[in-house]
Parts: structure tokens; C-alpha cells; sequence
């Protein structure tokens, strides 16, 4: 089992910036490949990013690129989003998830979520 806790979240004004926090425990982090994903109310859960277990490979949804980045502390057991240049369409509750064997971006690869962080972008 891996247990995962996401921080991080808020109310940001459009052009603003947070970093996400993703804590792992309970398994050997970089034994897993590490993702994020949002989901926005009314809509379905979509990949935002992936980094792989060393943190060498990384990539990313088109709304993502250029304004996100993903890195990973493997000692700290953490994995991070830091989201750029916000805008309202990234409102969502932003969840990340760990898979063992594969770097991909699809939802139903991933086995283990953390409960998500709100992210709120004002225009």
C-alpha cells in the first residue's frame, strides 16, 4: 500500500502560482512512477503530468506545458507540481497517484490516490 497526501492547494488570482506537494509513505517511492491528475466539477479526471521513478523522464497534457513543471525529492518522499501562469480553466481538484511498472498517463494504470487539494483560479 501507498498512502498519499497532497498539499498545496488554494484561492489564486489568474497569473499567479502555486506549488502542489505530494507526500508518499508506506512503500519505497522510487519504486513508483508518479502522476497528477485534476478534475474540474462536472468534468472527468484528466492527466496533467507524469514523472518517472528516477525523475529523468517527465511529461506533460498540451493545457500543461510551458506552465507546469513536475520534480520529485526521492529522499523526501515527495513529488510536486509547481503550476505557472494559472488561469480560471485550471480550477480543479488536483490529485496524484503512483503506478509501479508503467509511465503513462492514463487513470486507470494508476493504484494508489491521495484525496486531492482544491485549486481555485479567479479571474
Amino acid at each position: 500500500q501507498v498512502q498519499l497526501v497532497e498539499s498545496g492547494g488554494g484561492l489564486v488570482q489568474a497569473g499567479g502560482s502555486l506549488r502542489l506537494s505530494c507526500a508518499a509513505s508506506g512503500q519505497t517511492f522510487s519504486n513508483y512512477n508518479m502522476g497528477w491528475f485534476r478534475e474540474a466539477p462536472g468534468k472527468e479526471r484528466e492527466f496533467v503530468s507524469v514523472i518517472s521513478k528516477s525523475g529523468a523522464s517527465t511529461a506533460y497534457a498540451d493545457s500543461a506545458k510551458g506552465r507546469f513543471t513536475v520534480s520529485r525529492d526521492n529522499a523526501k518522499n515527495t513529488v510536486y507540481l509547481q503550476m505557472n501562469s494559472l488561469k480560471p480553466e485550471d480550477t480543479a481538484v488536483y490529485y496524484c497517484a503512483a503506478t509501479r511498472f508503467v509511465f503513462t498517463s492514463r487513470t486507470s494504470n494508476y493504484n494508489y490516490w491521495g484525496q486531492g487539494t482544491q485549486v481555485t483560479v479567479s479571474s
